[in-house]
């Protein structure tokens, strides 16, 4: 069982949209071996897209709309990487699969420095002391200097960092990143491959083998910078990284495979094995021999040919077996899996055991929900799953009629993987969903149309916001409910939810009905 844990990394990539999230993960997996050819994420003429974008919807925008799972071996390790998409409309999406990661790796454009949404993922990790390690990417381009950058990141993202790898030039002048970590000088060339004779080991820099490599005006400025460098940035401590204190900085350009063979050298040897888990009962430690774990994301349709659910299991502790009965904690009822997958983006293999820091699939017919919890019989409730109070609204209307099933279907099972929530009025049963970004909208009307067959149009509805009611006094309850039926409907399970038109009708509303309880989150 030990063995199995330290052999495991489970990590998160996160970054703006466009920071070339997805193209490093394409090249961590070229280099675990576990793909051949890298697609090109952007360019249309070549038609393999990246392995981590399967969503047809996600090859015509060019960005990541879901997160991918994909497991490879590296060096005898282990890794999981869940790619996230880095769209702010789908952030929930991301705050989740955080949940499930030990340590996260944050890709920032050298032209763009620190990005808003950049900002907000940082400070889930931070809230959490996740592991932070960052990689400056696109240094083939012009961009910002290394040390603004570096005052950047610290003083927006507030958290301390020590460059591992150091920059030669960049843009037209990019000559190769000088490895502090391995001692190592290491050329680019812009060829995207990286031989092993690109790599020259220079212990001591002040000698003459720099000067011939890079020329004597770049090795002197490389020389300066060092100095700079291990003057003003604190020694690379890998406690102080575990525990969140310090962030160490690679450079490179993930497009032209450079620099992430060091990122991924580096990651492997500093990274955390699985870390506790926190559940409302008590901690729990991967090495418990007990299986524990969590959903964390559902996705409907992963093969639109088949129409499967798949629920996303992060295992905490113990070890997972299939074919074996476990405790569906919530619904209190044992459940066997004959069939749990391990990903490598939509290519599944059907697996005998997993071991904690894993992330697995299991076919799902609608039991479980995002935050739900499997064990052996002990009755846990992992925390930090968050769920969302929705902030833009529009009706649904069916523009097939003989479609009606299809469409009914299509809207419980996407609303089950968490990225927006169904509300049907009581006043005249029209559906209305809501969401966090109009993105969701678009896709889910594509994928409805083109994995359900069913079509629809939306209508405008302006929303402030959507809480859930509750009373332990049903008169107080049904004066409301009489009072305001317009603004009164049900979520997916049956719920009453208030849809208030503005903060101010939220407000009355609060004051009129102080017997009753306005929740801004399904879980309470």
């Amino acid at each position: 069982m030990l063995t199995e844990l330290q052999k495991r990394r489970t990590f998160g990539i996160i970054s703006h949209p466009d920071a070339g999230k997805t193209t490093l993960t394409e090249k961590l997996l070229l280099f675990g071996g576990a793909i051949q050819i890298a697609g090109a994420v952007k360019s249309n003429k070549i038609k393999k897209s990246a392995t981590s974008d399967f969503m047809e919807i996600e090859r015509q925008r060019g960005i990541s709309v879901a997160t991918s799972v994909m497991a490879f071996d590296y060096r005898d390790l282990k890794i999981n990487i869940l790619d996230t998409p880095g769209h702010e409309d789908f952030a929930e999406d991301t705050y989740r699969t955080l949940t499930a990661v030990d340590s996260a790796i944050v890709v920032i454009d050298v032209a763009k420095g620190v990005e808003t949404q950049t900002e907000k993922l940082v400070n889930v990790c931070r809230m959490r002391n996740t592991p932070i390690i960052v990689f400056i990417n696109k240094l083939d381009r012009e961009g910002k200097d290394a040390f603004d950058l570096l005052d950047e990141v610290e003083k927006k993202l507030n958290i301390r960092v020590t460059p591992l790898s150091w920059p030669i030039g960049m843009g037209q002048r990019f000559k190769g990143v000088y490895s502090l970590y391995e001692k190592k000088l290491v050329l680019f060339r812009p060829h995207g491959k990286q031989e092993e004779e690109d790599l020259i080991e220079i212990t001591d820099i002040t000698g003459d083998s720099l000067d011939k490599n890079v020329g004597k005006a770049d090795a002197d400025t490389l020389r300066e910078e060092l100095e700079i460098v291990q003057t003003v940035y604190p020694e690379f401590n890998r406690e102080q990284y575990l525990s969140g204190e310090v962030s160490p900085v690679f450079f490179g350009s993930a497009v032209n495979n450079f620099g992430v063979r060091e990122l991924l050298d580096c990651f492997v040897e500093i990274a955390p094995e699985p870390l506790p888990r926190s559940a409302e009962e008590r901690i729990v430690n991967p090495e418990e021999e007990q299986f524990s774990g969590f959903v964390f994301k559902i996705h409907a349709n992963m093969d639109p040919n088949h129409r499967d659910r798949i629920a996303f299991l992060r295992i905490c502790s113990g070890k997972f077996q299939r074919n074996t009965n476990y405790l569906h904690v919530r619904q209190g009822r044992k459940m066997k899996f004959s069939n749990p997958t391990s990903f490598m983006a939509a290519k599944k293999t059907v697996i005998d055991e997993a071991y904690p820091g894993d992330v697995i699939g299991l076919y799902d017919s609608g039991n479980f929900k995002i935050g739900d919890s499997l064990t052996e019989g002990e009755a846990l409730h992992f925390k930090g799953i968050p769920s969302f109070s929705p902030e833009l609204f529009r009706f649904v209307n069916n523009t097939d009629p003989l479609k009606s099933k299809q469409l009914a279907k299509g809207l419980e099972q996407l609303m089950d993987e968490g990225v927006a929530q169904l509300f049907t009025r009581e006043l005249d049963g029209r559906r209305i969903i809501g969401t966090v970004g109009n993105l969701q909208f678009d896709v889910i009307q594509y994928r409805l149309q083109h994995e359900y067959g069913a079509s629809v149009s939306y209508e405008p509805l302006f929303i402030h916001k959507a809480c859930w009611i509750t009373s332990s006094d049903e008169t107080a309850m049904k004066e409301l409910i009489n009072r305001r039926r317009k603004d009164i409907a049900r979520d997916k399970h049956g719920q009453l939810v208030f849809l208030a038109e503005s903060a101010w009708a939220l407000k009355i509303a609060q004051e009129n009905h102080p017997k009753v309880d306005f929740h801004f989150t399904s879980e309470f």
